[in-house]
């Protein structure tokens, strides 16, 4: 694959439509408990370009693993060693870093090689709990159905830059700007996220917003979960509306994509009434188009307790409510 300021071609048609989406594959060398160079990968929309071998500025008392500052395209974008991060050795020296967008935020990952990029349905991307110290967020089964199915490991990437960049998202400066929301009595905001330092970041707004929440860690467990709702407001002579104030959902999750949640609950009568925000990382138009394509409600990027907040006030009052 030619790499040199190679830009990802990213999809027009809408995940939403087709239950699709693109995995940049790569490898990082080889585990420092085996010999096989295992694949790793990234959604595609993450990825804004792939450059070899940039040059790298060197920080005084920077972070481990953080290695430097590449200059691409006149902005400088912090790089962070994914080899020695994930404790694998490199096989090759060409230099190669995948420059991502991600959160309103531009880093760059060393990689040891770039192998292809490759179309998946979301049902093919499955939880991963308890490998790599909590580096990744699902397991890809990139021949599908196939019984002997090849796999690729999708890095959290909220995770890594949490824990290479401590505080740099500035959530626990901007909650404490935060005002409390009133919501009905008995109501609950449910959301899904399948990464762990995700939902401790939802979790911490929210609470800051002093409103009452279920976390869940994918689209799937948030299905069953509306369900087993209806089944007891349907008990008590109510709807699920009358307890789900809001659905609050990513969009790249294990079992159920948010795409195919938010779809799902729109087009079932027994949660009419029940908006949905999208919580993503994947910002930009094209990825707030899909979720519109689907039914969601608003879009927010994360993290940004504030617009998450204003968010959610403007769904409630779009709903009846005074928040």
């Amino acid at each position: 694959m030619n790499t040199s300021g190679h830009s990802t071609s990213k999809r027009q048609n809408s995940p939403a439509e087709d239950g699709k989406f693109e995995l940049l594959l790569f490898r990082l060398g080889e585990p420092s408990e085996s010999k096989r160079s295992e694949l790793f990968g990234i959604n595609v929309f993450k990825v804004r370009e792939i450059v070899v071998a940039p040059k790298i500025t060197t920080i005084a008392n920077a972070p481990p693993f953080a290695v430097g500052l590449a200059d691409v395209r006149g902005q400088m974008i912090p790089v962070i060693d994914l080899p020695a991060l994930t404790g694998c050795t490199p096989q090759t020296n060409t230099g190669i870093v995948l420059v991502t967008e991600f959160a309103r935020t531009t880093q760059a990952f060393i990689v040891d090689e770039v192998v292809e990029i490759i179309q998946l349905e979301w049902k093919h991307l499955l939880a991963a709990e308890g490998t790599h110290a909590g580096l990744l967020s699902g397991i890809a089964r990139i021949d599908g159905d196939a019984p002997s199915s090849r796999l690729a490991q999708i890095l959290d990437v909220e995770q890594i830059l949490r824990d290479v960049f401590p505080g740099a998202h500035g959530v626990e400066e901007d909650v404490a700007d935060v005002s409390a929301i009133q919501m009905p009595q008995g109501t609950v905001i449910l959301f899904a996220d399948d990464s762990h330092v995700a939902r401790l970041l939802i979790e911490k707004s929210l609470s800051a917003m002093n409103v009452n929440f279920i976390s869940v860690k994918n689209g799937k467990e948030a299905w069953e979960r509306l369900g087993g709702i209806h089944m007891e407001a349907v008990g008590h002579g109510k709807k699920a509306s009358d307890t789900v104030a809001i659905v609050l959902t990513d969009l790249e999750m294990p079992e159920m994509d948010g795409f195919t949640l938010t779809r799902n609950i729109k087009q079932d009568a027994r949660f009419a009434g029940i908006p949905v925000i999208v919580y993503s990382s994947l910002t930009g138009s094209a990825s707030e188009g899909h979720a519109d394509a689907v039914g969601a409600d608003a879009y927010v990027a994360k993290f940004e307790p504030k617009e998450l907040a204003q968010t959610i006030r403007t769904t409630l009052i779009n709903r009846g409510w005074q928040p």
